[in-house]
């Protein structure tokens, strides 16, 4: 396997540990509209993912630091020919880190409220567009010969992208239902069961419908593999969640993640930004990466800093594993 193959492959999965950590806190983050009947169950669900929301961002600027470096080519032609989405993704990263600190800063009920609100749409927007961006990675886009994007935002809101939003919308949601299934005590727990049920049933529709489409359009063998397991694992996570078992229902949610990034990636490969214009002007992992010695550093320093990065973020998770309900928060609080 060539160096470029192993980085395409490196790109995938912190994609993927991207989805499966973000995925729920996104979920958690839109949950505090769709679950929380108060303000004190919000701060109990902000609180969850407190500890760990921003080092779970760290995946994404890994991600795009890898692509840069790994293929710029394919950096240049995604970051111009999606730039506005990718703006708007970006903005609504700075504002709800932004909201997460500010919140607790003043007491007063209508600030907190606003920052609140923007912790909502800050996370449902940004998990809807990630899955139009994907989707039309794979479908392809408009690159001509000389690997410049030369489509329009509106060529971008097809429907095949516009239901990848609508799976990873509904799939990050449903997924950090679980995670406040697992996180939780008392009422607020079985709520987010009973939610992740019907959300649940909510997403295999959707997802199901992606995924066939996907592998119809630029399947083969491999993805029809993914695409089963992804569906087994959603499955198995409804099953598991009727149980009470939400440590399993959560793992299972993300191998539903993991699995269906792995099939987006296995039906893109060996491109990495398909030309719909003509199949000879895509960028593939040949052409649009660099050099051998630059992946060969890469690679280096890749195996010194990953398991360093991994130790930490696995003790930052193992320190605040308790659950948390209502109880645990003072109602003279403001944080």
């Amino acid at each position: 396997m060539e160096l470029h193959d192993v980085w395409f492959v490196l790109i995938a999965v912190l994609w993927t540990g991207y989805f499966f950590l973000e995925g729920f806190d996104f979920g958690v983050g839109i949950l505090t509209k769709l679950l929380a009947r108060n303000r004190l169950e919000k701060r109990v669900l902000i609180n969850t993912i407190g500890p760990v929301w921003d080092g779970n961002e760290v995946w994404l600027l890994t991600a795009g630091g890898a692509t840069f470096a790994a293929f710029p080519e394919w950096y240049a032609t995604l970051f111009s020919g999606f730039y506005l989405p990718l703006l708007v993704i970006l903005v609504c990263l700075i504002v709800r880190g932004v909201a997460f600190e500010y919140r607790a800063k003043r007491p007063e009920e209508n600030w907190q409220r606003n920052w609140e609100t923007a912790i909502f749409w800050t996370s449902l927007i940004p998990a809807f567009l990630w899955g139009v961006a994907f989707a039309n990675i794979v479908r392809g886009v408009e690159i001509d010969a000389d690997l410049e994007y030369v489509g329009g935002l509106l060529d971008l809101l097809n429907p095949y992208a516009l239901l990848g939003g609508l799976v990873t919308l509904t799939l990050f949601t449903f997924h950090g239902t679980v995670f406040t299934a697992l996180k939780t005590v008392g009422e607020i727990r079985e709520r987010a069961r009973g939610l992740a049920l019907r959300l649940g049933l909510v997403t295999a529709v959707v997802a199901l419908g992606f995924l066939l489409w996907t592998q119809a359009d630029s399947g083969d063998g491999k993805s029809l593999v993914a695409l089963v397991v992804a569906v087994a694992a959603l499955v198995a996570a409804l099953v598991a969640n009727q149980a009470g078992r939400e440590g399993w229902s959560f793992a299972l949610s993300g191998v539903t993640i993991v699995a269906l990034v792995a099939m987006l990636f296995l039906s893109l490969f060996p491109n990495v930004m398909p030309s719909s214009l003509d199949e000879n002007w895509s960028l593939t992992v040949t052409n649009a990466s660099s050099s051998p010695y630059t992946l060969k550093i890469m690679t280096w320093c890749a195996a010194i800093a990953t398991p360093i990065v991994l130790l930490y973020q696995g003790w930052t998770y193992w320190v605040f594993r308790k659950r948390i309900g209502t109880q645990h928060i003072a109602v003279d609080a403001t944080h």
